[in-house]
């Protein structure tokens, strides 16, 4: 039972009690229910009756006492209703219930766990977008297997979801990258150039320059530097871009849309927005420079547009691209940043609210950062690129799942400490050998049954009956929390719940198989277990591609 379903209930039997006289007239809180930590309290438990009775100045026990005795819930999906300590109600599930959802994973496989709750939403997440100046290192690998996370468990919840990347390639970034390549490429040909200011030092950078001077030998020399500049950026920008979308392929990540920076500029839609605000007086001339009014909406100041040299700030063309996010019709726009943006939010929630957008459509997800270790050593410095850690130098090591469970291991504003040597283990100790194993040792189980020529029909409901020792109701009270999951994580936009969950249902799944034999002489028995390790491997693929992890057959 969700938890939703439950607080309608418990709302109900409170609205009855008021109205038979029981309680005193008053305003009930909301209702919240959690998963009691001990076995013994439940299956879910409310300190609603707690919450009232200093409102009612009357005794949470009696309180809670009164609540329960008007909970109406028909027996084979409540077993009991139990008031505890100081006024917790406690409520366990019935186990024809539990039995029940056996059938429900059957009967819808891959979607079990799915739902309206996104009532179709249309929901754009935008994320990654990196410069296309360098690979990507491992910031970026944590907020790959994030976005695309997110998006998958949205999905599943109901929601429409486009994933975009923003392709940061116009203005400062852009010069500095052609700028170090023109360095190192005549610094190659042995002439004497001072390096940029803010120019790339990578490894890379030098690789670039020498597959060019390889390919094309000296002809760029004569060129002034700026007409070599510009060159090398059109000439490697494409291959950088590609490189990115490789690296985002090999970890599974893939955007129903690339949305160009530069393009914003050449269709006029960074001065059309310009204009836009002007002729609003939301923007407005002073000293050479165009401002827009952002303390009118909410930011401690204003802020800069057009400086007064003509350069744009990244400002200037981010506020075009989420009007033209918008334009396209939108419900929701998530942008997946890094903490260092935090000071950003504010002001691009203020031009959303100038353009004359609800602001509360945009939502932001700051992230904190990876620290690489290697058996608890830091890493620092890659030895490949004499800069950050790339994130095909992590998936060369560890392989794509082990990076994104480990990736989705922690809250998205926790930082992440990710050890390369425990995420090579083969071995229960490493969270996504242990959650991958329990798959693959149920896909050998029903091998196994299948091979012995054992009857795998699907069990009567009268034959799942005998489904009633500890470890099997365990497993199938841990099943039906996969639709309450799916909506947490994706309401609270909260993907590495998931991986909580995985590794509690291998748990579950181990204890059931260490004290119950499942293929048997008692032919019945038989087909009922193998109802429930079916179901069991059906739920744990359905978390593994939610998570991106794959989920393999033999280990």
């Amino acid at each position: 039972m969700s938890r939703e379903k439950l607080s309608k209930i418990v709302d109900e039997a409170i609205n009855k009690a008021a109205q038979e006289g029981k309680l005193p007239p008053f305003k009930p809180p909301r209702i919240s229910l959690e998963r009691p930590k001990r076995k013994e309290h439940g299956d879910w438990a409310t300190n609603i009756a707690i919450k009232l009775a200093s409102q009612l100045k009357m005794n949470p026990h009696a309180v809670a006492e009164i609540i329960a005795s008007f909970v109406d819930a028909p027996e084979d999906v409540l077993s009991s209703v139990e008031v505890a300590g100081q006024g917790f109600i406690n409520f366990h599930l019935a186990p024809e219930f539990l039995r029940e959802i056996l059938f429900e994973i059957d009967e819808r496989k891959e979607k079990f766990g799915s739902s309206g709750l996104g009532k179709g939403e249309r929901v754009q997440i935008e994320f990654v977008s990196a410069n296309p100046v360098g690979p990507l290192h491992i910031g970026h690998g944590r907020w790959a297997a994030f976005g695309d996370s997110l998006a998958r468990v949205m999905e599943h919840a109901g929601y429409n979801v486009e994933r975009e990347f923003y392709i940061n390639d116009y203005g400062t970034q852009m010069r500095n990258f052609g700028e170090s390549i023109s360095a190192r490429y005549l610094q190659l040909l042995k002439q004497k150039v001072e390096w940029p200011e803010g120019g790339y030092r990578g490894n890379y950078i030098t690789e670039i320059a020498k597959r060019i001077i390889s390919e094309h030998g000296e002809s760029f020399k004569s060129l002034s530097d700026q007409e070599r500049t510009n060159h090398f950026i059109e000439m490697e920008y494409p291959l950088m871009l590609e490189s990115i979308k490789k690296t985002l392929d090999r970890v599974g990540v893939h955007f129903n849309a690339w949305t160009s920076e530069r393009e914003l500029y050449r269709s006029g839609e960074v001065n059309e927005t310009l204009s836009f605000l002007e002729e609003k007086e939301d923007a407005y001339r002073n000293e050479g420079a165009l401002w827009l009014r952002t303390s009118r909406y909410g930011d401690e100041k204003d802020r800069v547009l057009i400086r007064s040299n003509g350069e744009p700030t990244y400002f200037a063309s981010d506020i075009a691209y989420h009007r033209n996010k918008m334009n396209r019709g939108f419900d929701r726009i998530i942008d997946i940043w890094g903490a260092d943006h935090h000071g950003y939010v504010a002001r691009m929630k203020a031009a959303m609210k100038a353009m004359g957008y609800d602001p509360e459509k945009l939502e932001v997800i700051l992230g904190q950062l990876v620290k690489l270790y290697r058996g608890g050593e830091p890493v620092t410095m890659s030895k490949r690129t004499g800069d950050l850690i790339t994130l095909d130098e992590l998936l060369d090591e560890v392989g794509t799942d082990a990076a994104r469970y480990f990736f989705l291991q922690r809250s998205n504003d926790s930082p992440l400490d990710f050890d390369i040597e425990f995420a090579k283990k083969e071995s229960p100790e490493n969270p996504v050998y242990y959650v991958q194993y329990a798959h693959a040792r149920i896909s050998s189980i029903l091998r196994h049954a299948e091979e012995k020529g054992t009857d795998t029909e699907r069990p009567s409901r009268r034959e799942v009956e005998l489904l009633n020792s500890e470890p099997e109701m365990d497993l199938m009270r841990k099943l039906a929390e996969l639709e309450e999951l799916v909506e947490f994580c994706a309401e609270k936009r909260a993907p590495h719940r998931l991986t909580t969950y995985a590794e509690e249902l291998a748990s579950s799944f181990h204890v059931f198989y260490r004290d119950c034999r499942v293929v048997t002489e008692d032919a019945p028995l038989t087909r009922a277990r193998l109802f429930l390790v079916e179901c069991t491997r059906e739920v744990l693929r359905i978390v593994l591609r939610l998570l991106g992890v794959s989920a393999p057959e033999r280990m």
